[in-house]
């Protein structure tokens, strides 16, 4: 009888501990310094403003908030880092859509589960892609380079870093969506692209805003859109793509997402969720987003965030298979 009720004692202690320790994790959160793994280099628009609000995280919770940038690999490098950190809240990253939704398509092996192995804390901004042409070309709005596209013989050509990343799989997006051809030319740099476009060697392509927005206002090049489905801040008078197509749904745009490993804390994700949401809805750093060419957003909910990195892997994955690249690297 003493046995039954020794052990009817330990069962209940050890529910009572399981009870309390999580509320008591999150009071004692955070314990340490608190790590940001950045998948890009320093420097870049995601590194900048991510050492802008680990300041403001940093007096938030009280403890200094180091920003760690781990570049390489398609931001794999970064993924797998996080993937495999403590999830006690004390290591968060940020990833893009490559890592979170577009990888898993293109890659044969993967370190780490893009479905599986992260916790999303705030998606806090966007990063369009801008179409661009030579100011000699004839089209001047996105139905004049449509129509001059299914035309164009020889195809048009256009710029990219390479088959997979994100300004190939928008161009290929438009593609799909609006029926003419292109031919891919990969390049190594982003700026070799550029020189390339502005010289007339290559006809067009999506190109990111940091390196196209400066010779686009030198009159270099003619922006005929953005790929996010609003207005750049950077470039108001720029139409999305979506609006001047008269496609709605139309969009191809990268995005930032701050998680933490699968298993944090719940409370501890609550808790990072609020602060950021409070942290990002200030004026100043949405301006300080603006900026730099990115746009900024308001969070969904934890759940919001899931379905809409769901809804993008589907996206992604459907066109992945259309134009064969399923597993190709």
């Amino acid at each position: 009888m003493m046995g039954l009720v020794t052990r009817c004692a330990l069962v209940a202690l050890s529910l009572l501990t399981i009870t309390l320790s999580s509320p008591a994790h999150a009071q004692s959160y955070p314990s340490k310094n608190i790590t940001i793994v950045v998948s890009l280099g320093p420097g870049t628009g995601m590194d900048v403003l991510v050492r802008l609000y680990a300041e403001k995280l940093s007096q938030a919770l009280g403890k200094p908030v180091i920003v760690e940038n781990k570049p390489g690999a398609a931001t794999m490098i970064a993924a797998a880092q996080i993937a495999t950190s403590q999830p006690d809240g004390h290591t968060l990253g940020v990833l893009t859509s490559s890592a979170l939704a577009i990888n898993q398509h293109l890659y044969k092996q993967m370190n780490y589960s893009p479905d599986n192995d992260f916790t999303p804390i705030s998606l806090y901004v966007k990063s369009p892609l801008i179409l661009v042409v030579n100011p000699s070309s004839p089209a001047k709005t996105v139905p004049e380079f449509i129509a001059l596209a299914k035309k164009s013989n020889p195809p048009f050509t256009y710029a990219s870093l390479g088959a997979g990343v994100f300004q190939h799989i928008a161009m290929e997006l438009a593609k799909q969506r609006f029926d003419f051809n292109a031919t891919h030319v990969p390049y190594k740099a982003t700026g070799q692209s550029v020189t390339d476009l502005v010289a007339g060697h290559v006809a067009t392509g999506f190109v990111e805003a940091g390196a196209s927005i400066p010779v686009i206002k030198d009159g270099k090049l003619r922006a005929l859109a953005v790929s996010s489905t609003t207005p750049l801040p950077l470039l108001p008078e720029v139409p999305p793509f979506a609006q001047a197509s008269g496609a709605a749904d139309f969009e191809a745009v990268s995005w930032h997402a701050l998680l933490v490993p699968a298993k944090t804390p719940k409370e501890i994700v609550d808790r990072l969720h609020a602060e950021m949401k409070k942290i990002m809805s200030d004026p100043v750093m949405t301006k300080r987003a603006a900026d730099i060419g990115l746009i900024p957003i308001e969070s969904p909910s934890v759940a919001g965030i899931n379905d809409y990195i769901k809804s993008e892997r589907v996206k992604w994955g459907s066109l992945v298979d259309k134009i064969g690249l399923r597993g190709s690297q």
